[in-house]
């Protein structure tokens, strides 16, 4: 019996519906609070690239000091964002997580001065009369710029998360993201210039995008297609950040439209790369986790690192 035109015209109509209901269902944990770092994830999210490739993500915010690792090794989120050094440390614990897409090419950790001081590269910062810098000097970046150029020369103070010491302080300098605090100080009328410590020669990829390793074995279909829809909402975002930003403005208060998409615009530069252009957004080498993995044992921040092709995976295409 044939159906009626009617018949058919519903039945299409309610196909979009379906096939959302039957998309998998999957947590991602964020290391921060929505900001344009997360951007493209979110994009993927508000214009339908997860769910065009057959995924429902449930994006969880987070904050100073999220665990992002430990809540994928545990089972308790599905994806998370973390950085490579944690993906070594994680595995050299015992926990299986690999890392299957990158945010940033370029690590955008940076320590930022007054551009009146006149320094003309990062080892300057540390010479003498370098005067006070803020820093988080136990995390990996840290060792390696004490190992590297040395603190003996400046006074090191602990690192509050703000920049009132620097607004107050022409000598003083501060760890940053090159997105994030130069931002805000320059919107505050100083006149920030940053140091990128990649340039120093540490550069691990930041912003990596974890899963378990028997997520990635037993459920390859939904890792493929969360990577995909990465690689799509990074290149939407990427081309117009508007949309998102205007998503995230709404569940973070703190940040205004100006200043997200002036992080966006700052940002594009270290997402993208030779790698990327010659594979897609997210792509990671093999040659660059092996250097991490050797800088992290030469720092003493591993023991023994875990073998460099075991921390990440370049999915296929779904």
């Amino acid at each position: 019996m044939r159906m009626s035109k009617w018949v058919i015209v519903a039945m299409l109509a309610l196909m979009p519906a379906v096939a959302s209901a039957q998309n998998k269902k999957v947590t991602f944990a964020l290391n921060w609070v929505p900001e344009p770092e997360f951007g493209g994830i979110y994009e993927a999210q508000r214009g339908g690239a997860f769910a065009k490739h057959g995924v429902e993500v449930s994006i969880q915010p987070g904050g100073a000091g999220a665990p992002t690792w430990q809540l994928v090794a545990s089972g308790k989120a599905d994806f998370a964002v973390a950085s490579a050094d944690e993906v070594v440390i994680a595995r050299s614990r015992g926990a299986d997580v690999v890392a299957v897409f990158t945010i940033y090419q370029t690590c955008p950790q940076g320590i930022m001065v007054h551009a009146s001081r006149g320094l003309k590269s990062i080892k300057e910062v540390f010479d003498p009369g370098g005067g006070t810098i803020a820093m988080e000097v136990g995390l990996p970046y840290g060792k390696f710029l004490q190992q590297k150029f040395g603190f003996d020369k400046v006074k090191r103070v602990s690192y509050d998360g703000g920049i009132g010491n620097f607004l107050a302080d022409k000598m003083f300098s501060q760890q940053c993201f090159v997105f994030s605090e130069p931002l805000a100080a320059k919107k505050a009328g100083a006149d920030p210039q940053t140091f990128l410590v990649a340039d120093a020669g540490y550069n691990p990829y930041t912003g990596v995008i974890i899963v378990s390793r028997k997520t990635l074995r037993d459920d390859a279909k939904t890792v493929s297609a969360v990577v995909a829809g990465l690689t799509e909402g990074w290149g939407n975002y990427l081309t117009d950040p508007k949309p998102a930003n205007e998503m995230m403005g709404k569940l973070n208060k703190t940040m205004v439209a100006e200043t997200f998409a002036a992080a966006a615009e700052a940002q594009k530069p270290l997402i993208e790369s030779d790698d990327t252009k010659a594979n897609r957004l997210g792509w990671m080498t093999l040659q660059r986790w092996q250097e991490l993995c050797k800088q992290l044992v030469d720092l003493k921040v591993v023991e023994k690192s875990p073998a460099a092709e075991e921390c990440f995976k370049n999915p296929e295409k779904p």
